[in-house]
């Protein structure tokens, strides 16, 4: 009896998380009291990052916002930090979390819409070089403006339909019949050689489609949540956000638009399949159909949804109020105008937002305990010793290393949150922080892409429906995103050597040494 209860116990923890994971975190509870209170908190606390990161690497093992949340709530326990610097955190940053929570919901609103779009782009565009460059560069126009979770659970839509219409068919059933597409126990022998070209096919697009959300999510304030953490840090709006972004982010806009078309016409790393003449023939057929049945109320809903599309970008770029308070206005716009008014349907555009924003704010807590702590003072002021052309550099690929080992939410946040506090006690100029944000922000954008691990959008594609379908797993995506990520990651460095830090020298060599004399700070321990 005894052991069956401790057997239910370890059972509920964790889920089904496997059981080296659970002694692994049950082992980090244990050890990190220990290291606060008996050998240095210091070290206790680096500890503590190192086991929050590799609950975000471990996250295809068990979601981090459970793990992670405990481990930042026995941090609070021990007096690692206070529940007062917590709230500090959530505080500075609750126009995120309110990002998070109402545009996400607000474009659950617009999915028909862009499920339109896409489906249109796929079957209109026989070329099959166009139609990933087209893919990617929608997927990047829309990351810029949307949630690119939220554009990517659209072309997961998109994938999952095609791939069950054609699954069916392949299996001699008609549209109407019931059918099973997760098995391939059914299809009929002469159409498993187009089954495997379409999987393939859809693998390509999937990937195409997972980095133009990082294309795009990297030039706005709203294109990730970090960026607007770091844009509020910056206290700059939509427009000067995306003007300071730009020498790097569009030399690597049009450098994974290239990347794309040559992964494509060359058949590298995983690409090139096309879409069989007798699938695209199925999947006519199968949208010919869904526009007949489409009404004049359901036409009336996607116009709708197109005009509030315009008034999110129009409201956006001319900062017409909190990008949250936007959001708001989205759900409320079109679920008044298309008759969306009962509680039930507007509680299920809620359930993708809010897992990740209870997340954010364990992120937040764990932030708290590094500015307690004083973690990354030492990195920090090594960075800031180095020569001011190398500091920029420099902290885009710190930053890029660790988005690729954990998540660029994170570590965007931790590094604007000690770079700020560097500004506020005038280690740093005004001006050289702002290139220390830019140098973060695309930092972690750019070379996160590398890993699941690094981009939320990778990683809900490799946890959705689509993956087992079309056969993404894990090393798959790595392999077919490193093309992607070494050259982009490249060009970004080599857009902030040649575009960035040219000509703004003059901000280091005269206003940097006259702000320190203002504020009596010797420029030797700042710069050199």
């Amino acid at each position: 009896m005894t052991t069956s209860v401790k057997s239910a116990f370890l059972d509920n923890f964790l889920g089904n998380s496997p059981k080296w994971y659970k002694i692994t975190i049950v082992a980090f509870l244990i050890i990190n009291p220990i290291l606060f209170y008996m050998v240095d908190p210091f070290l206790a606390g680096w500890v503590l990052v190192f086991e929050f990161i590799f609950t975000l690497a471990m996250a295809l093992k068990c979601y981090p916002l459970q793990s992670g949340g405990l481990l930042a709530i026995q941090a609070v326990f021990i007096g690692m930090t206070t529940t007062d610097k917590v709230w500090h955190e959530i505080e500075i940053n609750l126009q995120v979390i309110m990002l998070l929570v109402f545009m996400v919901a607000g474009i659950y609103f617009m999915k028909d819409l862009l499920l339109y779009l896409f489906t249109k782009i796929v079957l209109g565009i026989r070329s099959k070089i166009l139609v990933s460059v087209v893919f990617c560069a929608v997927s990047a126009f829309l990351s810029a403006f949307l949630d690119a979770l939220t554009v990517a659970a659209v072309v997961i839509s998109v994938a999952v339909g095609f791939f069950g219409i054609y699954h069916k068919a392949a299996s001699g059933k008609k549209f109407h019949h019931e059918h099973d597409h997760g098995t391939d126990d059914e299809v009929l022998d002469h159409h498993r050689s187009n089954l495997k070209e379409f999987r393939g096919f859809l693998r390509n697009l999937m990937m195409h489609a997972a980095v133009g959300t990082a294309l795009g999510g990297v030039c706005t304030i709203v294109g990730e949540p970090q960026n607007i953490v770091i844009g509020l840090s910056a206290g700059w709006d939509f427009m000067e956000f995306f003007w300071r972004m730009s020498p790097i982010t569009m030399p690597v806009l049009f450098a994974g638009l290239t990347t794309c078309a040559l992964l494509e016409k060359f058949k590298i790393f995983g690409y090139g399949f096309q879409l069989p003449e007798e699938v695209r023939i199925v999947l006519l057929e199968s949208s010919i159909e869904d526009d007949k049945k489409r009404t004049y109320r359901d036409k009336a809903a996607l116009v709708i949804q197109a005009l509030v599309g315009f008034w999110l970008i129009f409201a956006l770029a001319n900062h017409l109020a909190a990008v949250g308070l936007i959001g708001l206005s989205v759900i409320i716009f079109i679920t008044a105008l298309t008759g969306v008014i009962e509680e039930h349907r507007l509680g299920k555009a809620f359930e993708e937002a809010l897992p990740f924003t209870s997340l954010l704010v364990v992120f937040f807590a764990i932030v708290a305990v590094i500015s307690s702590q004083g973690l990354f003072a030492p990195v920090i002021d090594y960075v800031l010793a180095q020569d001011a052309n190398k500091q920029i550099p420099l902290f885009y690929l710190a930053n890029g290393l660790l988005s690729v080992m954990s998540d660029n939410v994170f570590v965007g946040t931790v590094y604007i949150t000690e770079i700020k506090n560097a500004y506020l006690n005038g280690l740093v100029t005004r001006d050289q922080f702002d290139l220390l944000a830019v140098a973060i922000n695309t930092g972690t954008n750019i070379p996160s892409i590398a890993t699941p691990n690094g981009q939320a959008a990778f990683l809900f594609i490799l946890t959705s429906a689509i993956a087992p379908l079309i056969r993404l797993s894990y090393g798959r995506m790595v392999w077919m995103a490193m093309p992607y990520a070494i050259v982009m990651t490249l060009v970004g460095l080599a857009a902030i050597v040649y575009l960035l830090l040219p000509g703004t020298q003059y901000l280091y060599d005269n206003n940097y040494i006259q702000h320190h004399a203002d504020k009596g700070v010797a420029v030797s321990s700042a710069k050199h």
